[in-house]
């Protein structure tokens, strides 16, 4: 019996498959899909936030209390498009779908994955809360406890709550004899099983080649002379830090430490004239004129987080008009979404297979992670 040519949607449909089992990040945090078409990247879409409700005590004379669910929503601009084209032979196009996902589509979503998964730990520069030492990798029990307890004390779920770490921290979380059988915990795609170290204190535990590294801002002043500039009052998001021969930069994601606080730079600064005005993550506490200012040096950001901390928002670009329905598919599944085109390449006469995805990501509640420092 002769081989079914392989049509785009066959080739979706594996290509989704592929993604799905490749990528870590994006299997972890919130997925938002819609069939809607957009015009192009860069374009700015609004999504629900996931549904909040608050517990009412019931009152047996005035019945219970329906409650709107609250949803929220946030702006998202799908400034990424990813795509990876290739040629293809008449005989790869009759090859059984096996083992055409085996040659072209598994090394494919690989990089889709990768990229997905880089977008989403970049959203670490929105994360105030930390746990550890810069430079210095975790390696104890207490590391992953602390983190778990900074997560409980900002009132994060208990369920869907992951630990994404570096490949030097698993190595040294791994000589930690509570790890040495997480090979058999299972998960629902290859890329998360191969990744697990299995489910330790409350996090899903998971190692990413693409966890990110935060290089500081050039910002430096005389030994112990880097204060707040004024006194500040409550729920304020921006002061100004000045220092003796201060000089230099921060940059968005910088982690600064105040009277006990913890606030990220929310966009970079360029000091003048002795003094440098930082706008911060979340509002401030009231803090006293010359409180101290410490930055956090360079640091790998592992993440632990829950589900709803982060958003993967994907929409379908619309499909070309100029080809036959056989030549172009889209398909969704479970948040992702892929647009598969096959074409003829007149002018170099070769067959052309185009797989593409519009996407942005975003940081819903970044109250709702911790970075836990290497």
């Amino acid at each position: 019996m002769g081989n079914t040519f392989l049509t785009p949607s066959i080739i979706a449909k594996e290509a989704m498959m592929q993604l799905k089992n490749n990528t870590v990040m994006a299997n972890l945090v919130h997925r938002d899909y819609s069939n809607e078409f957009v015009a192009g990247v860069g374009n700015t879409i609004t999504i629900r936030k996931p549904a909040t409700f608050e517990a009412k005590e019931f009152d047996s004379t005035a019945g219970i209390q329906i409650q709107d669910a609250t949803e929220g929503s946030e702006t998202v601009v799908l400034d990424k498009l990813l795509d990876v084209s290739f040629e293809v032979t008449a005989e790869q196009l009759t090859l059984d779908i096996q083992n055409f996902s085996e040659q072209l589509l598994t090394p494919a979503m690989q990089s889709f994955a990768n990229k997905i998964d880089q977008y989403l730990l970049g959203l670490y520069i929105d994360v105030p809360d930390y746990y550890g030492t810069a430079g210095t990798t975790p390696s104890a029990v207490g590391d992953i406890t602390n983190t778990r307890m900074i997560l409980n004390v900002n009132k994060a779920p208990f369920e869907n709550r992951n630990l994404v770490i570096d490949p030097i921290n698993e190595n040294s979380f791994l000589q930690i004899a509570g790890f040495y059988e997480a090979d058999k915990v299972g998960d629902n795609g290859t890329a998360l099983r191969e990744a697990s170290l299995g489910r330790k204190f409350g996090f899903d535990i998971f190692t990413d080649q693409n966890v990110q590294t935060h290089t500081k801002g050039t910002l430096t002043a005389d030994a112990g002379t880097l204060k707040v500039k004024g006194a500040v009052s409550a729920n304020s998001t921006q002061f100004i830090i000045d220092g003796t021969n201060l000089t230099g930069t921060l940059v968005k994601g910088d982690l600064l430490t105040i009277s006990g606080n913890n606030y990220v730079a929310t966009e970079d600064a360029t000091a003048a004239a002795g003094e440098i005005a930082v706008k911060v993550f979340p509002a401030t506490a009231e803090i006293a004129d010359n409180a101290d200012v410490t930055i956090i040096d360079n640091h790998t950001a592992s993440l632990a987080f829950h589900k709803n901390a982060f958003a993967l928002v994907t929409r379908p670009l619309a499909l070309p008009k100029g080809l036959s329905s056989e030549q172009k598919a889209i398909i969704n599944y479970d948040g992702f979404g892929l647009r598969v085109i096959y074409d003829y390449n007149s002018q170099y006469k070769k067959d052309v297979v185009s797989i593409d995805m519009l996407c942005g990501v975003k940081t819903l509640n970044p109250k709702l992670d911790c970075r836990l420092l290497g």
